[in-house]
């Protein structure tokens, strides 16, 4: 996610009405089947198409704390189905206003402890497959519903698995999608009066450390005033050697390549590959945090308790690779 600070080596390691929605119709995917993709390259190689009864811990963990992601977010992280679960093959991610208190620091925190503790005026979840998927290269597709509100602040994203350059942003970090905000009055300056924010983006983070750390990318806003919080669409990155590409229901809207990236990090022994530091494996997140110094300074600014609770609505998260030779 934006701005997402680092106080560890390995780690530093966002449509919902305003209530959580009763069980949807049957899902609609007849034409989002895994092989139905623009390149017949393409090979589907994980999925997770939430048709079980439950969260599937074989390819997902879940994050919990009050660390507030290096962002001021106000949401705790919890494993409770109050804040995430699968139903009639959705995946909801739920974010409440209510105190919770947790820990205080991310676990991957060398100074993590269990006894340190921090409350928090909101919860929800955030679900990795760090060391249960991880993968470099290859295309990342999600079908996605996001919320509304002022403050929330819906992700789906990959961080590097290994961390070998370094803490972030050294080894990067690639936004497949976010938006802030989404209903509220937009504050893009093209926008006309009252117009509602509908923007989402997809973001590269690299360069030096914090806070000389740098990001690029491309916001993006579907066709004739849709929002993406009315219905299901699907977001995507293709990444290859050298490049990244980020598609919104297979429409390109953003290239970058390697000479557009740079990482800070030092080696004496040799050169750094060039197309680092996007050339080692990452892992997916999936989670909706709760304002932040993103969410809650712009637009309306602020968190807005009333619209909650909100959902991220997942219908499934699927990686293909291209074929080798």
């Amino acid at each position: 996610m934006r701005r997402y600070l680092v106080t560890l080596l390995a780690s530093a390691v966002l449509a919902s009405c305003s209530t959580v929605p009763p069980k949807p119709a049957e899902k609609s995917v007849a034409q989002h089947q895994p092989d139905a993709i623009a390149s017949a390259d393409w090979q589907l190689v994980w999925q997770d198409e939430f048709d079980s009864n439950s969260i599937d811990q074989s390819k997902w963990s879940f994050e919990q704390n009050c660390w507030g992601g290096g962002n001021d977010e106000q949401q705790c992280y919890t494993n409770r189905p109050e804040n995430a679960y699968v139903d009639n093959g959705v995946l909801y991610i739920v974010a409440r206003k209510e105190t919770f208190t947790g820990p205080a620091l991310n676990e991957d925190d060398p100074d993590f402890s269990p006894h340190q503790r921090k409350t928090l005026p909101y919860t929800s979840a955030r679900l990795r497959s760090k060391g249960k998927g991880d993968w470099l290269y290859g295309r990342f597709e999600v079908r996605a519903k996001l919320p509304t509100g002022q403050g929330s602040w819906p992700a789906i994203w990959m961080l590097p698995t290994d961390w070998l350059y370094g803490p972030w942003p050294l080894s990067g970090e690639i936004d497949i999608m976010e938006a802030v905000n989404l209903g509220t009055v937009s504050d893009e300056p093209s926008a006309l009066a009252d117009e509602p924010e509908r923007r989402i983006h997809g973001t590269l983070h690299y360069g030096e450390p914090w806070p000389d750390n740098v990001h690029s990318g491309k916001s993006y806003k579907l066709p004739n005033g849709q929002s993406p919080a009315d219905n299901f669409h699907t977001y995507a990155i293709e990444w290859q050697p050298g490049e990244i590409r980020w598609y919104v229901d297979d429409v390109l809207y953003s290239t970058q390549k390697s000479s557009d990236w740079h990482t800070g990090a030092v080696t004496l022994k040799t050169a750094l590959p060039r197309h680092a530091p996007f050339d080692r494996p990452f892992h997916m997140l999936l989670n909706l945090a709760v304002g932040g110094n993103w969410a809650g300074s712009v637009n309306e600014t602020g968190i807005n308790p009333s619209a909650y609770p909100q959902s991220l609505q997942i219908d499934y998260v699927r990686v293909y690779q291209r074929q080798r030779p």
